[in-house]
């Protein structure tokens, strides 16, 4: 058998797989190793393969079952709402909130808030989901004296977004934001009910009022790279000019 069977495999099951429903239940590696006369290593590695691929999920103690990604666009012209992003992008969103606590800031978040460290803030724990499966592991700090009333708002409305702009009549604007892809630290991976091999997106976000620049919000949210593809779009900012001028003497420099 050629040592690249178990690719041929795949193509086949990926290929047949493509019109099936998010869900569908795949074949058992059995199934598989009898119906292409390889052994259940090749079978594996093939289900393995799709997997890797993203064609497929597999849970532990359930299945292997089709799997669909969504895009999650991060851009200037898109809230910074994961309800608003996952309905845009034709599917279900749900938030489940964990935790909702007074604490201090953190140093390391101090700079991104632009106030000292120490002062109060909600440090919000919520579970995200696309479709009722578990998709996102997010920490949101939000002031005190912004929002005070929070735990009891995000138990009546589901989205950050909503909340700030009914109950603080601000609208928010993702104003920095930074995404890499790394393996997630033991709790998340529990929490996200992943092995410990697999990497996750992380994207780590800060939102302002649109009007007084006010920071309202910093969060880091892990997501299940199975689950979503983070798109970012650099689109540019309305007004902003083509090119910048160049300075023509002394008195007439760019102010840093």
């Amino acid at each position: 058998m050629s040592a690249t069977r178990y690719l041929e495999i795949a193509d086949l099951l990926a290929a047949e797989l493509d019109g099936c429903a998010r869900g569908t239940r795949v074949a058992s590696e059995a199934d598989i190793a009898r119906r292409f006369g390889v052994g259940r290593a090749a079978a594996r590695a093939a289900v393995q393969e799709l997997e890797r691929r993203f064609v497929v999920r597999r849970t532990q103690g359930s299945g292997t079952f089709v799997n669909r990604r969504i895009d999650y666009v991060i851009s200037r012209s898109v809230p910074p709402s994961w309800s608003t992003t996952i309905a845009a992008a034709g599917a279900t969103p749900r938030a489940l909130v964990k935790s909702v606590r007074r604490t201090a800031l953190p140093a390391d978040l101090a700079d991104r808030f632009e106030r000292p460290a120490g002062v109060s803030v909600h440090e919000v724990v919520r579970e995200f989901y696309i479709d009722d499966l578990l998709a996102a592991w997010v920490h949101e700090w939000i002031p005190v004296d912004e929002v005070p009333d929070l735990g009891l708002a995000l138990h009546a409305v589901e989205s950050m977004d909503t909340v700030l702009r009914q109950l603080v009549r601000v609208r928010p604007v993702r104003a920095w934001c930074r995404v890499s892809i790394d393996v997630p630290p033991a709790e998340v991976l529990r929490a996200l009910r992943m092995e410990s091999s697999q990497p996750a997106w992380l994207v780590e976000s800060v939102s302002r009022a649109e009007r007084t620049g006010t920071v309202l919000m910093c969060s880091r949210t892990w997501t299940r790279a199975d689950a979503v593809r983070v798109v970012v779009e650099l689109d540019e900012q309305p007004g902003a000019p083509e090119t910048a001028p160049e300075p023509t003497g002394p008195d007439d420099k760019e102010t840093p």
